[in-house]
């Protein structure tokens, strides 16, 4: 029997979607404007030279890039020894649950919310109910913002009237940023929890408690975020694994994405570098005939929305170090597939996700180009390879 790792770099898009101008995204290209900036000298801090990702590349991410949008890329030249394409989303968003749920074969079949880009940005009704729940007398924010930003502006304040920190984002998304130690990071957790169902029903993708320690001047997030998202309108890849009896494993937030459904162990950590642990350890026990589904975040939250160019390089250059050794404890029969959710282009303007292609390469079950294929299909293709029934709409590329 064989088993499957689903492995989710968020964010690392590689351009080219045939509908990114209605999303305001027309050229973006998240790993081929990276990679052309440290190409060109202009992504030098804590790195130099050309984008190395030389075990990835192995597998067909450069080939991938190129056929998703025709960019080259220097040191992502390789000749494939994996099976590799650019998958395509249909989904109307650009966001987290939208990509997830489309790779695990369920696109979103709604309209979600998105609160306008003004001052204030959320209706009165749902104020007065943050403030009926967390028990005070305001909110502070309101606003759309980077997620950094806001506790730099807005975390003095906070500490002075406990007022909890809300705001959003071009996704679908409310978010409440509040002091650990000041306000309780159980009292956030519980109060994000008590008002998802409010927003679910507005068709609000997530309520996600971000808190942050440290005092003015030096506010810092910490690794305790939760994602409550609106459960998917379907049975998912991780249904359809565990309805068969299988084991199924989540590392990082794809509990949250999820809701906990299909879901039989969860894997968190701390940030990245921990979640990868989770991943090599998992290489060694996960049963036979398994799904692993993981997601590394760090590409988007810590780079992507701070449009950091050399940060994000670097961690695309630690992650394919990493992944050198993952791949190095890989089994005959296993499938490893690696792929995005959606892009955020760091060179490009603004500080939201962009709308692109995502790379689909594979290792263990030979060479030879996929093409283009649907998010859909990579679901499809999942359960091909454990041999359990598919439930959606997509096909298998292997």
């Amino acid at each position: 029997m064989m088993r499957t790792f689903l492995v989710l770099m968020d964010s690392v898009g590689c351009g080219g979607a045939p509908d990114a101008a209605a999303f305001g995204d027309e050229g973006a290209n998240t790993l081929g404007h990276i990679a052309a900036e440290c190409a060109a000298g202009r992504a030098d801090l804590g790195r130099a030279g050309p984008l190395r990702m030389p075990n990835l590349d192995a597998l067909g991410l450069g080939a991938a890039m190129r056929l998703a949008s025709g960019q080259a890329a220097p040191r992502l030249e390789a000749v494939p020894k994996g099976r590799w394409g650019a998958a395509t989303e249909v989904s109307m968003g650009k966001d987290t649950p939208s990509g997830h749920w489309e790779l695990a074969g369920v696109p979103v079949p709604w309209d979600w919310t998105y609160f306008p880009d003004t001052v204030p940005a959320f209706p009165p009704d749902l104020v007065a109910e943050v403030c009926r729940l967390a028990g005070v007398g305001g909110i502070l924010g309101n606003c759309h913002a980077s997620g950094t930003a806001i506790i730099d502006l807005f975390g003095a304040a906070h500490m002075r009237t406990g007022w909890p920190i809300c705001y959003t984002s071009a996704d679908s998304v409310f978010q409440i940023a509040a002091h650990e130690e000041v306000f309780g990071l159980e009292r956030l957790v519980k109060l994000c929890a008590d008002l998802a169902p409010t927003l679910h029903a507005m068709k609000v993708g997530r309520a996600i408690a971000r808190p942050f320690v440290g005092s003015e001047g030096d506010f810092h997030r910490t690794g305790n975020r939760r994602d409550f998202a609106i459960a998917p309108p379907a049975p998912t890849l991780l249904d359809w694994v565990a309805d068969a009896g299988r084991a199924t494993h989540a590392v990082g937030k794809i509990g949250d994405i999820f809701s906990g459904r299909g879901i039989g162990r969860l894997w968190k950590g701390k940030d990245d570098a921990a979640l990868f642990e989770h991943l090599l350890t998992l290489a060694d026990v996960a049963e036979e005939g398994s799904l692993t589904f993981a997601n590394f975040v760090e590409f988007d939250s810590n780079f992507g929305h701070r449009r950091d160019v050399a940060g994000y390089a670097r961690q695309l250059e630690w992650f394919d170090r990493r992944v050198g050794a993952f791949l190095a404890r890989m089994r005959a029969g296993d499938l490893v597939i690696f792929t995005a959710d959606h892009g955020n282009d760091p060179t490009w303007r603004g500080t939201e996700h962009t709308r692109e292609r995502v790379p689909v390469v594979c290792a263990g079950v030979g060479a030879g180009e996929i093409g283009f294929c649907g998010f859909v299909d990579v679901a499809a293709s999942v359960a091909a390879h454990l041999g359990v029934p598919a439930q959606g709409s997509g096909r298998s590329f292997l």
